[in-house]
């Protein structure tokens, strides 16, 4: 099996959106465990929210201006077989039109 990691984009950061009422997070939250139990096995690391991201190189750090707001990892026989445990899934129905990208993790070369 494969490795995927799942990264979530959105306009807002995962902190604001953590800000939203509570019934409507339960709902949010509820989908997500919902998709979660779907993916099954195929879900290693649900994830979680990222924020404050830095931004570092050599000259120092700054603040990260990326709309990445939250990774998952799955494991799936294919890039094709990751995308479909993706389909209907819950960030994709959030305002503001969120994206979701997946790579696939390679293994270190020896």
């Amino acid at each position: 099996m494969k490795k995927f990691i799942v990264i979530y984009y959105a306009p807002r950061s995962a902190e604001q959106n953590m800000q939203a009422d509570p019934e409507d997070m339960k709902g949010v939250m509820d989908a997500w465990t919902a998709w979660a139990k779907r993916c099954g096995n195929a879900m290693v690391d649900l994830g979680t929210p990222l924020g404050n991201g830095q931004r570092i190189s050599k000259a120092g750090s700054s603040r990260s201006d990326s709309k990445i707001v939250g990774y998952t990892i799955l494991q799936a026989e294919s890039m094709e077989k990751a995308k479909a445990l993706l389909e209907g899934h819950p960030h994709l129905e959030m305002p503001g039109g969120c994206e979701i990208e997946v790579h696939e993790s390679l293994a270190l070369p020896m």
